[in-house]
């Protein structure tokens, strides 16, 4: 019989209200699939008739739980997710029917063989690089077995019609994100970087509404609509490296508090990744969404040029004027890739370039929000 966690009146407001939701939703009937990253094609979990839900953990909750299992220096993001798997504080894990997993990083890979004790758990194998040969063949067949897993799971039948018609709503979907990223472009941007990031990211939780793609265009239209009270041309930043949201407080929010506009995001959840689009003509319906998750520039990839091509991009279109990357504790590629990212800005770009790393704690905030004022001096001088 499905119930609420014993500890549900422990939550605050907004995560009682995530549970709320998942329960009437698993109430109504619907199946729900949990995944961690960008890599995950959620056509498939679509076209099996599921909700899909991002699992990442964003705070230090959990973490304290994660670390009676997991190493106390592992990657924060890891340790939250598996923490408040495990202390039933997440909502959208405790309502999952399944979990759909990959290869992205050596903990999450081993963290899920203890997520799996707890929930079906599959995995799917990334190639190393996604230029070297039988890459695309590979990851077309990961794609395939993990469809045979939800299909098994469910007992469903994943049809072409059903594939092809999640294809086209993802696709629809992605055009209308990047359409709200690209707010930002305007100078001065209308909108704080906190606020456009947060209603972005928010989007992937909106999981049982109809109408998604129709109030993301209406969101889109009244921010470009809005004129900020003492609008200034402040310095505008681009952050790259590892996944911000569990930092975005006292980077981002700090970051802007202090006078200069986060314009821009290089990393899995921003405009980099949402702009590619699955080819809805391609007769190999597989094939083609192995052709589009392949293109995701994440630094588990070897080589991984072409997120450095973007990172160009970015900066001409979103005119940058200074670069920050995040590397949280743990993250082995993205700290290893930052000293490419630091060569561009400084050599190729000519830009400011700030790296911080930290993980979920506070204890670093001061620290951050005295490097952050810097930063945006050595920007403004830049400017002058």
């Amino acid at each position: 019989m499905l119930s609420l966690p014993k500890n549900f009146e422990t939550f605050n407001d907004a995560r009682k209200k995530s549970f709320m939701s998942l329960y009437e939703a698993k109430q109504s009937g619907k199946k729900v699939i949990g995944f961690f990253c960008s890599y995950t094609p959620l056509e498939i979990i679509n076209a099996a008739g599921a909700i899909s839900v991002g699992l990442c953990g964003k705070s230090e909750q959990g973490i304290p739980e994660a670390e009676t299992r997991l190493p106390k220096t592992l990657c924060p993001l890891i340790k939250a997710s598996y923490g408040m798997a495990i202390s039933d504080q997440c909502p959208f894990f405790y309502f999952s029917d399944g979990i759909l997993a990959e290869t992205t990083c050596d903990g999450k890979k081993k963290m899920y063989e203890l997520m799996s004790l707890i929930k079906p758990v599959h995995v799917m194998n990334l190639p190393q690089g996604r230029d070297q040969e039988l890459a695309l063949e590979s990851f077309t067949l990961e794609i395939k077995r993990a469809a045979k897993f939800l299909e098994k799971l469910f007992n469903v039948v994943i049809t072409p019609g059903k594939l092809h018609d999640a294809i086209v709503y993802r696709n629809n979907l992605r055009r209308a994100i990047v359409d709200l990223y690209e707010v930002a472009k305007i100078k001065p941007s209308p909108v704080s970087g906190y606020e456009l990031s947060t209603v972005a990211e928010s989007i992937d939780f909106h999981f049982t509404d109809d109408d998604l793609i129709e109030k993301v265009k209406k969101i889109t239209r009244e921010f470009k609509a809005r004129v900020r009270e003492n609008a200034q041309n402040r310095p505008r930043v681009l952050i790259t490296g590892c996944p911000n949201a569990g930092v975005r407080d006292k980077v981002i929010k700090r970051l802007e508090e202090l006078g200069a506009d986060y314009v821009c995001a290089d990393n899995c959840a921003g405009p980099r990744t949402q702009k590619f689009l699955v080819d809805e003509n391609n007769n190999d319906p597989y094939k083609a969404l192995a052709e589009r998750y392949l293109k995701i520039n994440c630094s588990v990839m070897t080589p991984n040029n072409e997120r450095f091509n973007d990172i160009k991009s970015l900066v001409k279109e979103y005119q940058v004027d200074g670069i920050i990357e995040i590397i949280l504790q743990g993250c082995h590629t993205f700290a290893v890739e930052a000293y490419n990212t630091m060569t561009l800005a400084q050599n190729d770009l000519h830009l400011p370039y700030l790296r911080l790393d930290t993980d979920f704690s506070q204890t670093d905030s001061g620290q951050i929000e005295t490097r952050l004022g810097a930063f945006i001096e050595i920007m403004n001088d830049s400017a002058a």
